[in-house]
């Protein structure tokens, strides 16, 4: 052979080569990894994909923003829509739903995924009417667990009872905070001192006198022998646990706001309370606006508010009226969907402008902010529609979705087996390597970001098994090349490696890029598509690069493929290769003579 191909068998000194390296190191990483991730995900008590609902069964409601007729300016923006988002949200948790979806989509959309098990007319009422917001004036405040039966008395002790003042009776037991009703209308109470204060920021009107007007002491309780009304708010008020996820959801189920109700909320402390409230005297459309706001003279977070025309003549009315009682009859409640937001004391008569100030921390006086502010907004959502998806059709999809991506493997593996041989071997052990990681991950991915395998990720997941084959055929395909050039095996493999890393980078880049775009400008379902798409591409890479080269390396090393056996793959002779590349020695005078260099 002539010096010039004795220069490609042997590289001018200086020159790097692509060393094989320590595959076996590269394969116990991979392994390390998929037991790592088995483990977990049997350790987290989650063995199978959380499912979306056009898989597992369910119903979806696209509610649209829209404005009222009349007004100046367009309620509908990101901050009213994100506080709907959670408002809805909150209804849906009410209803003992687990795992439902709420999010926005586009500017005026919000789409509501609720799983199958959930009644759907009860879920309609729910998430598509507006949220209620209402200012009542609490007539008694408890601990938000039962309140437990009074323990038998002696009947002595009953008759000094039956003639004890309600205001002035104390609680035997336990020393919980609690309180009913009474006859009189003054409730007795053992409650905490609200710590939220209200104080005027515009001038206080003059406070109305109350010349032994029961009315203006707060709302007045028949007893219970004369309403049976009262009796059964009584009766609520006692055994009403606002622990109980299922009971606060229920609470003011059928309430007008022209009656008094029972509802609960939380304290400064976190800790659930339930509470006795009158007829409502505003609601959340005489809000004008609400913003939170730091004080500039104790520099704490506030809650300012102020309220229309009509609204500040009512506000005024009201805390004229609180501000005369005694605690808790002094506090007013604002309720959302039923829910005690915040209940501030009242201290003096306020008019248009009120300051909610106490223990607020940044994040709870915004969100009491958005409350107040989403109470008053002229926004309304219209059901755009509803589908209804049964566990049987979901059921169906996924069978059928499960069919495809079976097909769509089979095909592949059929290609390879064809096509490639023995090489496919290599091919299917690394494509059942990307499948577990990919389930696995995505079985872990559900719990901790809460991802849902719905039916366009499940395309994403065929669209990968595409995407993964080729970077084997790329690799495949460049290590041919070399041995049609006439190298060996194992050289071969070596070289092929850089230029095929390079070509599956770039490939994988792509379809990357293209997975993130199509992520970030879309919502919804699509959305799964591309994140399973782009979960898939770099998982690509991962087994490329740690299983599949490193077991190529491991596969040139034996006589099987480095013979290049027929069914390996790797026959010279079916490849059409050239001479095998030696190195050879120079030639020398004998006695024979010199040596024809064509015979060299």
């Amino acid at each position: 052979m002539d010096r010039e191909n004795e220069k490609v068998a042997a590289p001018k000194k200086g020159r790097r080569q692509s060393a094989p390296g320590k595959p076996g190191r590269s394969l116990v990483f991979i392994l390390i990894a998929l037991v790592a991730l088995t483990g977990g995900m049997f350790l987290s008590g989650n063995t199978t994909p959380r499912l979306g609902i056009d898989l597992a069964g369910g119903t979806s409601i696209t509610l649209q923003a829209k404005d009222e007729p009349g007004q100046k300016k367009s309620a509908i923006n990101p901050t009213n829509m994100n506080t709907a988002v959670s408002i809805i949200n909150n209804r849906v948790n009410g209803l003992g739903v687990s795992e439902a979806e709420v999010q926005t989509q586009g500017e005026d959309n919000i789409i509501v995924n609720i799983p199958k098990g959930t009644n759907e007319k009860q879920a309609r009422e729910q998430v598509g009417t507006t949220a209620q917001l209402y200012f009542r004036p609490v007539l008694t405040v408890a601990s938000g667990e039962p309140t437990p039966e009074p323990s038998a008395s002696s009947g002595k002790d009953k008759e000094k009872d039956k003639g004890a003042d309600p205001d002035k009776a104390t609680e035997k037991g336990d020393g919980k905070a609690s309180s009913t009703p009474t006859a009189s209308g003054s409730p007795t109470s053992q409650g905490r001192a609200v710590t939220d204060g209200l104080k005027a920021d515009a001038t206080p009107t003059p406070k109305a006198s109350d010349k032994g007007s029961d009315k203006d002491k707060g709302a007045p309780t028949p007893t219970p022998s004369a309403d049976p009304a009262t009796a059964a708010l009584q009766k609520k008020f006692t055994e009403l646990d606002c622990t109980d996820k299922a009971a606060r959801g229920k609470v003011g189920d059928g309430i007008k706001p022209s009656e008094q109700t029972v509802a609960c909320g939380k304290n400064n402390a976190g800790q659930w309370e339930k509470y006795v409230l009158g007829p409502a005297e505003l609601n959340g459309k005489d809000v004008d606006d609400a913003k939170a706001t730091i004080n500039q003279q104790s520099g704490a977070w506030v809650v300012n508010m102020d309220f229309t025309s009509g609204g500040s003549k009512k506000f005024s009315q009201t805390t004229s009226k609180l501000s005369q009682q005694q605690p808790p009859m002094n506090q007013f409640a604002i309720v959302l969907d039923g829910e005690v937001a915040s209940a501030p004391s009242v201290n003096q008569t306020l008019s248009a402008n009120a300051e909610i100030s106490g223990s607020f921390t940044q994040e709870s006086a915004q969100d009491l902010a958005n409350i107040l502010s989403y109470g008053a907004l002229p926004l309304t959502f219209h059901e755009q529609s509803v589908t209804t998806v049964s566990p049987a059709l979901g059921g169906e999809q996924l069978h059928a979705g499960l069919i495809a991506g079976a097909i769509g493997l089979a095909l592949v593996i059929i290609y390879l087996v064809v096509y490639y041989r023995g090489l496919s071997l290599i091919a299917i052990a690394s494509l059942l390597v990307s499948a577990a990681l990919t389930y696995t991950l995505m079985t872990l991915l559900g719990p901790a970001i809460s991802f849902t395998l719905n039916l366009p990720a499940v395309c994403g997941a065929i669209v990968a098994i595409g995407i993964t084959a080729d970077s084997f055929i790329v690799f495949f395909e460049r290590v041919r090349d070399e041995i049609r050039e006439g190298r060996t095996l194992r050289p071969a493999v070596e070289r092929a490696w850089p230029r095929a890393r390079r070509t599956i980078l770039v490939s994988d880049f792509v379809s990357f890029l293209a997975a993130a775009v199509l992520f970030i400008v879309t919502v919804g379902k699509v959305q799964g598509f591309a994140f399973t798409l782009g979960l898939t591409t770099l998982l690509d890479v991962v087994v490329v690069f740690f299983f599949t080269k490193p077991l190529m390396t491991l596969m040139a090393r034996k006589k099987f493929f480095a013979n290049g056996h027929k069914w390996s793959g790797l026959d010279p002779k079916r490849l059409g290769a050239k001479p095998p590349l030696r190195r050879t020695r120079r030639a020398t005078g004998s006695a024979a003579g010199p040596v024809d260099p064509k015979e060299a």
